[in-house]
């Protein structure tokens, strides 16, 4: 069936939810038409019961699921590591080699993952989201994908970013190149992002999402309410902000993932 061959040129990496578009304010474009074959996979499948995983290695676990949606079972010559303890990648994700996934990791359809990158514990790929190579995602990292609306960017994390523990990276964000993004920072399309060394506010235009500048360090900051009650009280609002861009120093701390592999 149509949908068969689409989840295996996904899979396969020659089909993707988004490509490199050097024309485009992002630097990329969406394929509509993928995320639409995508969601017409999930109408068209009938719930039924799978076997898949369990958190030891000498168990399977039942699951249920539509049948258009098995596991990817990339097999010993991938060259990827899938270590045991509740990973699931689904069938129409690409993995590329050199990948580690770390239990328990969830990686969903239409998901491209690059070369040599780390999907640490009780993180989360979404369906659609881009993932560059050697990017390193923390433990318990969201990074979202949006399937709909099928004309929106999927989110997009460029090549050697990192990506910090309980970091929130939602529908509308594109990372560019060697960004950090500290643990804890949440970023969205509606997200102002407070850029101190540029001495601006960077802020996604009209039908745009929020771009992240290439190598940008970005932590978790907070800004004062200054009207009504939210003065008074001395309340202030999450918001991320960009305190340096990337440099040999940052670099070094970054190698310490290298250690694993």
């Amino acid at each position: 069936m149509a949908f068969a061959e689409l989840r295996r040129a996904l899979g396969e990496g020659t089909v993707r939810a988004a490509d490199v578009d050097r024309y485009s304010l992002t630097g990329w474009s969406v394929n509509a038409w993928v995320k639409q074959g995508i969601l017409l996979g999930f109408r068209f499948g009938d719930v039924v019961e799978m076997t898949g995983p369990a958190r030891s290695h000498t168990d399977t676990l039942a699951f249920y699921d539509k049948d258009t949606m098995p596991l990817k079972r990339p097999g010993t010559g991938a060259g990827l590591r899938i270590v045991p303890g509740g990973s699931s990648i689904r069938d129409g994700a690409y993995v590329g080699k050199g990948v580690i996934c770390m239990p328990p990791m969830f990686i969903n359809i239409g998901a491209y993952v690059g070369d040599g990158t780390l999907v640490d514990s009780h993180a989360l790929v979404g369906s659609c989201a881009q993932v560059g190579s050697r990017v390193h995602i923390s433990a318990g990292a969201q990074i979202g994908g949006v399937i709909e609306p099928v004309g929106a960017l999927p989110v997009i994390v460029e090549d050697d970013v990192l990506i910090g523990g309980n970091t929130g990276i939602y529908e509308g964000a594109v990372i560019k190149a060697r960004a950090v993004i500290a643990a804890g920072t949440v970023l969205t399309g509606s997200t102002p992002l407070y850029d101190l060394p540029g001495g601006k506010i960077i802020k996604a235009e009209p039908g745009e999402p929020l771009v992240v500048p290439e190598g940008a360090v970005v932590v978790p900051g907070a800004r004062a309410v200054t009207v009504g009650p939210g003065r008074d009280w001395g309340l202030s609002l999450a918001t991320p902000v960009i305190v340096k861009y990337r440099d040999d120093r940052t670099d070094t701390r970054t190698e310490l993932e290298a250690w694993i592999r």
